[in-house]
């Protein structure tokens, strides 16, 4: 066999290699001489707790931040990247957990934005005729992304690193923000493009995922590289373990039969509809009863539990009917960056927020300050400080600073809406604990999860919401799954 070259070609070198990366924020450690190689031509998954530093990690590789010490090289060459601007003219690509998109632009227009030259709309629309070829994945050039979907969304995004040339392809989180289908279908179409030549790197907390698409595998914890290989020389277990740096914490649910009886009804919805803004019905002679102590899932296809859950939580109004809720209510919004917290207020100020059009008088921060600090401390929200911004947080340390929020006082009712979507098997297992522990205290919990078996575990009882009107259900993950496929066939027939 011919022996290596001490120089490899750039065809032969790894796509993307870095050696000793160390990045600081403030005292925050986050990264602490960390190595990671792409091979040509693979999935490479990184994987680690909300935190971790994989997402610092890839935006030095994407020139988004700069590291403090360590080497980058791409096709076997050292590069300084200053801007993703470098990155790009190296074939690297980047799509964000947060979409970077310009809402109001067209579909073509993003693609292009950030080019030289004049802006040409049947070049533009050509070029994407030709990924969408190769790729498979579709779209309209002449749509506004706002009217777009989130899974097309998320292909414009991939399909503009790609429109860019990109040979390295970073998805951070591309999963997060969707359905198991649309999340499978996205997955098996990167892998596609693994095939073809693209080399990727696919920042996930799902070990699922990783485990079923994935060549290689790197774990992350508290900034540490603490694994690397081939993703077939580890088990499911093995991987979560490194993660955490233990083994899974589980929670053992209570049993149907020792779960004390249900108290006095704390939430109220009688006959009620809700038209929205367009004049479309969302709702339609919807009756609901929620008891204290009790967990009540909801069960619907994506986005169409938004309109109840904002009713259940004092955020809309019914357009008709009757509805009761509690004075001190709980809400723990999906979209945690717009509806949960303020991003570029401080911790503390984020805490604030809660019960802000009730409280009357001044507000006295020392004492928001050391409630905070509690809060942060019993949550296990990872950050430096109270006066640390909500944007520099992870996403699961965010959401585990809304629900310390939401559940803060013993709440008499707490609206989830999908609080474990995107987060980590701790911080999930968390935030289920703390859900139960919740209903156990005497509180109403209503809770909407994309995932049927989540909402298996953890509810007492499950309604499906279907068409805009509500259906009682077993509590059984067939028997939930066939009641909302059928709705969905017969809006497909339609």
């Amino acid at each position: 066999m011919a022996k290596a070259s001490a120089l490899p070609s750039a065809h032969h070198a790894p796509a993307l290699e870095m050696r000793g990366i160390t990045k600081h924020f403030g005292n925050v450690e986050a990264l602490s001489a960390v190595s990671f190689t792409l091979r040509r031509g693979t999935l490479h998954a990184l994987l680690g707790e909300n935190g971790a530093g994989k997402t610092t990690l890839m935006r030095i590789a994407f020139g988004m931040i700069s590291s403090d010490a360590g080497d980058v090289k791409v096709g076997g060459i050292s590069r300084r990247l200053h801007s993703p601007r470098d990155a790009i003219a190296l074939g690297i690509g980047m799509v964000h957990q947060h979409f970077m998109l310009v809402p109001e632009m067209t579909v073509a227009e993003n693609i292009e934005l950030g080019g030289r030259g004049r802006f040409d709309s049947d070049a533009s629309a050509n070029k994407l005729r030709l990924l969408e070829e190769k790729t498979g994945f579709a779209v309209d050039p002449s749509a506004k992304v706002s009217s777009l979907g989130i899974p097309a969304q998320q292909r414009v995004e991939i399909l503009k690193a790609l429109a860019n040339d990109a040979e390295v392809l970073i998805l951070d989180e591309p999963t997060a923000v969707l359905a198991p289908a649309e999340a499978q279908d996205l997955l098996a179409r990167v892998r596609d493009l693994v095939l073809n030549g693209t080399s990727v790197v696919l920042i996930t907390h799902k070990l699922r995922d990783a485990l079923r698409y994935a060549d290689d595998v790197s774990v992350l914890r508290h900034g540490r590289m603490v694994l690397t290989g081939a993703m077939s020389d580890f088990s499911e277990q093995q991987l979560a373990a490194q993660m955490l740096g233990r083994e899974p914490r589980t929670t053992v649910a209570k049993t149907r039969e020792s779960i004390s009886p249900a108290g006095e009804s704390v939430i109220s919805l009688r006959e009620v509809d809700f038209i929205d803004s367009s004049g479309v019905r969302r709702l339609h002679n919807v009756s609901l009863e929620v008891s204290a102590g009790e967990i009540v899932g909801i069960a619907a296809l994506e986005g169409s539990a938004a309109w109840l859950l904002r009713i259940l939580a004092a955020r809309l109004t019914p357009t008709q009917g009757r509805r009761v809720l509690p004075e001190r209510l709980g809400f723990i919004a999906e979209d945690r960056q717009h509806e949960g917290l303020a991003s570029t207020f401080t911790l503390y100020e984020n805490v604030a927020l809660k019960d802000i059009g009730k409280r009357k008088g001044r507000i006295r921060w020392p004492a928001i300050k050391r409630q905070t600090l509690s809060l942060i401390e019993r949550f296990d929200v990872r950050t430096s400080g109270v006066d640390m911004r909500a944007q520099n947080l992870s996403g699961g340390n965010q959401q585990k600073l809304v629900l310390a929020r939401e559940l803060d006082g013993n709440p008499d009712a707490i609206i989830a809406e999908n609080p474990t979507r995107g987060l980590d098997i701790n911080a999930s297992s968390m935030i289920r604990e703390h859900l139960r522990r919740a209903r156990d205290a005497g509180c109403a919990v209503v809770l909407y999860s994309s995932d049927i078996d989540e909402l298996v575990d953890l509810a007492d009882r499950v309604v499906v919401l279907r068409e805009g009107t509500l259906i009682k259900t077993p509590l059984d993950a067939g028997a939930i799954g066939n009641a909302l496929l059928a709705g969905h066939r017969r809006l497909t027939d339609e």
